[in-house]
């Protein structure tokens, strides 16, 4: 009696599985009608036929290597349970009944493959191309589809919500809807990328924020994806474009801030740096030669830990942390403005906002004006491609310009037209600070302190014979340089000239031009 094996699939696994069912039904009525043996069955259950790379399959291919002298034929319902790759299947089954002397028998179809018989040949040739083509027609409505759903209508329809959000609705009306909790997540994501915040401590955070993902690629794809600010990516289909497309959610992130974010992390990574709590300083204060000094504790005999500022040459500064820290808050107490003075900036600072607000105005007409001629040009653009006077390489490129170009001039109207109640808001939440600068820096973390002193002394601020000294302060809180000074506590030589050679030591400071305060 002869033997068969038979080979049983289903793509999807939201499929009936009446599916094998039906073709253990046809099979068997096959063997039965013919008097064949079945000797074993190998199943897939949700696999596409575009690849070979199916478990059951490779179990079959590896029978047939040991036992193929037991076996005469290989059973499938229809040749696309098989595959749908023709050229691949065709190889294949020629292979399967040259070596091995097996039979490819496609059930329904009532195809015994036989490569020495053309007549056979052909029509299982004729079954592979049909099931290919089927793929293809398929594949054309499913990506069709999707396309449509993303660009025309706007639809988020992944599985998974991303962070920060989750999916409500049925059917086309299904969404994405904010979360707040996890939406303050990303906020915070964005915000500290942004202010240079090193990643291991932004992950750290927001883990203790109440993100549960931990993967490495976490933050980096929170900080990629363009769906928190009411963007998609598509791809391109056919004749259509891909590229970035409006998505129907509320954006948890402004266009601007995200694409200030794109822009950051094109640059190349820095070294990482790392935060200790006790040396805020390391890395942004500097030796009198120019190098940052780095910072590392030094155990004393009782078994306490003291923290110092070094520079890497030998005979540089190795400074008390304790010292330049005590130093540092006494400068920030003498930089703290009176009432008086909080006033006249109120005052000050009240009509230029007022003034900026005018202008960012007449800047959002200009930015409209734009944003509509760019459209025109888009517009004329597609209508050039569908009469084919430019080709399909001209088109993808100019497409990318103006629809970058549109989502660059939305975010910044959208930034531009920000709330002016909001405006004043942070501004008077903020003024108070001006009269208690040192309690303000006492109060900050770590990364906030490191901010603030590279935002008073623009990153130009060193260290030498016990004393800060630095080449530029925030003109606003200047008046009290000459008290500092007095006090050994810094000196403050404003540039005059352009140099920009960093005085390697003290007596070099004196040969630069300055007009010393």
């Amino acid at each position: 009696m002869k033997t068969a094996i038979r080979y049983l699939r289903f793509s999807r696994l939201g499929q009936s599985h009446s599916s094998i069912e039906r073709q253990e039904m046809v099979t068997d009525n096959w063997l039965e009608f013919n008097g064949v043996e079945l000797v074993d069955s190998f199943i897939d259950r949700g696999k596409s036929a575009r690849t070979f790379d199916r478990p059951d399959f490779k179990k079959l291919k590896m029978f047939i290597q040991k036992y193929s002298k037991r076996v005469d034929y290989l059973l499938v319902d229809q040749m696309d349970r098989f595959s749908r790759e023709a050229g691949e299947a065709l190889v294949l089954v020629k292979r399967l009944q040259k070596i091995y002397s097996i039979q490819i028998v496609s059930v329904s179809e009532g195809i015994t493959f036989d490569y020495e018989t053309p007549g056979s040949f052909f029509r299982a040739g004729l079954q592979f191309l049909l099931a290919e083509d089927d793929n293809i027609n398929r594949s054309i409505k499913v990506n069709g589809g999707i396309y449509t759903a993303k660009v025309k209508e706007g639809r988020y329809i992944y599985g998974h919500a991303p962070f920060g959000y989750k999916k409500v609705g049925e059917g086309k009306n299904k969404h994405l809807e904010v979360m707040d909790t996890e939406a303050e997540i990303v906020k915070y994501i964005y915000d500290a990328y942004l202010h240079g915040t090193p990643a291991y401590l932004i992950k750290n955070k927001a883990r203790k924020l109440g993100m549960k993902m931990t993967g490495n690629s976490t933050i980096d794809n929170i900080l990629q994806n363009p769906i928190y600010t009411s963007l998609q990516r598509v791809k391109p289909f056919k004749k259509h474009p891909g590229g970035l497309f409006p998505v129907n959610h509320e954006p948890i992130i402004d266009r601007m801030t995200w694409l200030n974010v794109q822009e950051k992390l094109k640059k190349p990574d820095k070294k990482r740096t790392i935060i200790d709590d006790h040396i805020p300083l390391r890395g942004i204060l500097k030796c009198h030669c120019g190098d940052p000094l780095s910072g590392a504790p030094s155990r004393g005999r009782a078994g306490t830990y003291y923290y110092y500022y070094k520079c890497r040459h030998s005979k540089h500064n190795n400074i008390s942390a304790k010292k330049a820290h005590e130093q540092l808050s006494q400068i920030f107490k003498l930089m703290s403005l009176k009432k008086d003075s909080i006033l006249k900036i109120k005052e000050k600072s009240e009509e230029m906002i007022k003034t900026e607000i005018n202008a960012n105005q007449h800047k959002i007409q200009g930015h409209r004006l734009s944003l509509h001629r760019t459209k025109e040009k888009l517009i004329s653009l597609e209508e050039k491609w569908i009469e084919n006077s430019i080709d399909r390489e001209t088109y993808d490129r100019w497409y990318a310009t103006y629809n970058k170009d549109i989502i660059k001039l939305d975010a910044s109207i959208s930034v531009l037209n920000t709330d002016k109640s909001r405006i004043y808001k942070a501004f008077y939440k903020n003024l108070k600070y001006l009269t208690n600068l040192d309690s303000l820096y006492e109060r900050l973390d770590t990364l906030e302190k490191r901010e603030l002193v590279n935002m008073v002394f623009d990153s130009k601020l060193y260290y030498e014979n016990g004393a800060y000294r630095t080449t530029y302060m925030a003109e606003i809180l200047s008046d009290n340089t000459l008290k500092m000074k007095e006090l050994n506590l810094l000196y403050y030589q404003k540039k005059t000239g352009f140099q920009e050679e960093i005085p390697s030591s003290r007596d070099d400071w004196k040969k630069v031009e300055y007009s010393t305060y």
